[in-house]
């Protein structure tokens, strides 16, 4: 299969792309520079010099592919209607990434919350994640129009990268942060919850979406939770540092920005994969962010 994608060079779609070409398909990944276009080369993926903003570009990408992946950004509108145009009518998968910010709350890291949503929960995103929500549904509408759409919406993101992009956001951040520092840091008192799941099972799901999911599919990509306060005991121990210490909001807001410091590090987003494993089998290997970090968060 001849696959696009945007995002290859990054953690997420470098994976995804690793495990597609594993599996026989031609990949051409969206690159903006001539040096990761090299880089992106030298890894197998044939190199597409444009941007997010190219719509004619992602059209005519979108036409001549068997189906596109996009990892490049959950929140870029105009990105992913140039890709259902260009696929419109094909009857071609497309796979975007979301995340399950989606279903975050505003506890600034002060409580846990007791609400766990699967693929069939009703919620009503903060106001900060409307857009997302609004984007994820204008992709399964697209079903409507002649095209395999899927959303994949993967929770907190823990493993190393088989792609060009080592690490994660979440963990690898707080850890980096921590080693200049020397201390561990959660927002408020880290009591948030995050459910998980492990890079290599979300690129399995991937590999299952785009066999054989329904048009107009969701799916959450979870396996195990843990508190923030737990995540940052383990990078304590992994660095061998003292207990972790509460961020105040307000602080980690001025440094992470509030959208950060709000939904990625502050909030509870609590799921389970139900729809993936039910519909697609998918059966994710690793099950303890917590463990992982321990054993094997590169130092």
């Amino acid at each position: 299969m001849n696959i696009f994608m945007t995002g290859a060079t990054g953690y997420i779609g470098g994976t995804i792309a690793r495990r597609l070409l594993d599996d026989g398909h031609r990949v051409r990944g969206l690159v903006r520079d001539t040096e990761k276009a090299r880089r992106l080369a030298s890894f197998g993926v044939e190199p597409v010099t444009g941007s997010l903003d190219d719509a004619a570009m992602l059209m005519v990408e979108a036409r001549r592919a068997d189906a596109v992946v996009n990892t490049a950004n959950s929140d870029h509108r105009g990105a992913v209607e140039a890709l259902l145009e260009g696929l419109a009518g094909s009857d071609k998968p497309f796979i975007h990434t979301s995340g399950s910010s989606i279903v975050a709350d505003d506890a600034h890291g002060d409580f846990a919350s007791q609400k766990i949503h699967d693929e069939d929960t009703p919620f009503e995103p903060m106001p900060g994640k409307q857009s997302r929500v609004a984007i994820d549904r204008t992709i399964r509408d697209a079903s409507r129009g002649g095209v395999r759409s899927i959303v994949v919406c993967p929770t907190m993101i823990y493993g190393n990268g088989l792609g060009l992009a080592r690490d994660s956001a979440q963990i690898p951040g707080l850890a980096r942060k921590a080693k200049a520092t020397g201390v561990v840091h959660h927002v408020g008192k880290g009591l948030n919850i995050w459910s998980n799941v492990h890079v290599e099972d979300v690129a399995d799901l991937y590999r299952l979406a785009l066999a054989g999911a329904p048009a107009g599919s969701f799916y959450f990509a979870e396996n195990g939770e843990a508190s923030y306060r737990d995540i940052c005991v383990a990078i304590a121990r992994r660095l061998k540092l003292g207990e972790p210490q509460a961020w105040p909001f307000e602080d980690a807001a001025k440094e992470l920005g509030e959208n950060s410091a709000a939904y990625t590090f502050g909030s509870n987003s609590r799921v389970r994969a139900r729809r993936a494993r039910r519909e697609l089998g998918w059966q994710p290997r690793h099950s303890s962010a917590t463990a992982w970090i321990e054993a094997e968060l590169p130092l």
